[in-house]
């Protein structure tokens, strides 16, 4: 276990102390679960009433104003100066050296680099390409020409079809499916026929890839995944679609084919984009938001289909109020109508109120 003091932390991410500098910190966890020898932090300023709570010994935060029962390490991003505490006290998971297993079944024309850790039972095909440094956890098939960067990391499972190009450190959780053919039919006389997907899928450095998500490849173009981006689990992405670079698509996000999307854009779960769009930088997508139109850059949207959040906001929270506002237009529509018809029931003035002058 590694153990630093606050000051050599505020040392190591470039912030500053208030308090006591020489407090041990071996651990890092949340306000309202950590206790002593831990480190948290305060981004969001609705949790800032826990800073006099928390049993932390000590809290990463953005500001000198705050009140806090516990020493402060004061940083320019603390949330980032969260994560590489987090890195040098706990580290990324560690992965076994193994080398390469006799039970792993590599093709004579296939490359693997140096430094590889080839698991049981993985299968490498022909002309592929592995780079230095590889992790390649059992099972996991990769195909025909198949090109993978440096220090990349498979988990079990992971299936890369023929043709596939994978750029360096790029993570690929277990049981993905990188490649398979896009969702392409030709519908004649009732029949749906398949058509063939001569396109292939380019992954581009730094891109973490969840469990389950499947990721087409195109019918002509490539289906392409841009630097840095991180997509959650179970995630489709349909054929000849493009995603640009550091985009962040949360869990069961599902994107149709020959769609495009700029560079830093945010994809809440469940959302659902159609094809044949066009999606701008710097877009934020609200969770089970339906995308059905082009978005400009640096759109904020939601709901189904998705508006401007602004509008969205609005509109969606009148739905609770409808069965009133229905019962509300039902009852005027039966007062007009009583109007207009000059019926009985139409309001008659009372007898006290009309006038005494006589002709």
């Amino acid at each position: 276990m590694v153990t630093k003091t606050l000051g050599e932390l505020a040392q190591y991410v470039g912030g500053r102390v208030l308090g006591d500098a020489n407090v041990k910190i071996s651990a890092a966890a949340t306000l309202g679960r950590a206790g002593t020898g831990d480190i948290s932090f305060l981004s969001n300023d609705k949790y800032e009433k826990q800073l006099l709570t928390t049993k932390a010994s000590a809290v990463i935060v953005g500001k000198d104003t705050v009140t806090a029962s516990t020493p402060l390490l004061v940083a320019d991003d603390p949330y980032y100066a969260f994560m590489q505490i987090m890195v040098l006290l706990h580290g990324h998971r560690k992965h076994k050296k193994v080398g390469i297993s006799p039970r792993a079944i590599i093709s004579d024309s296939a490359k693997v680099g140096a430094g590889c850790q080839i698991h049981d039972f993985v299968t490498i095909s022909d002309g592929a390409k592995i780079g230095d440094g590889c992790v390649i956890y059992p099972c996991t098939f990769i195909g025909e020409n198949v090109q993978i960067g440096n220090d990349c990391l498979l988990y079990p499972n992971v299936v890369i079809y023929e043709g596939c190009k994978i750029g360096s450190r790029v993570i690929i959780n277990s049981n993905a499916a990188i490649g398979e053919d896009g969702f392409g039919f030709a519908t004649h006389n009732g029949v749906h026929h398949k058509i063939p997907q001569i396109g292939s899928v380019i992954i581009e450095d730094d891109v973490e890839i969840g469990a389950c998500c499947g990721i087409e490849r195109g019918t002509l173009n490539d289906t392409i995944i841009g630097q840095g981006s991180k997509l959650g689990d179970l995630i489709a992405i349909g054929h000849g679609t493009r995603v640009g670079a550091h985009c962040l698509l949360v869990a069961q996000v599902g994107i149709a084919g020959s769609t495009t999307m700029g560079h830093h854009c945010i994809v809440g779960g469940q959302a659902g984009i159609v094809g044949h769009i066009a999606i701008g930088n710097q877009v934020a997508i609200g969770a089970q938001a339906g995308v059905i139109n082009n978005v400009a850059d640096g759109k904020v949207i939601l709901g189904a289909p998705a508006i401007d959040a602004n509008q969205g906001k609005r509109a969606y929270g009148m739905i609770q109020y409808l069965p009133e506002i229905k019962q509300s237009i039902r009852e005027l529509q039966g007062q007009m109508k009583q109007l207009l018809s000059g019926g009985e029931d139409k309001p008659s003035i009372p007898e006290d109120s009309q006038s005494s002058d006589k002709p």
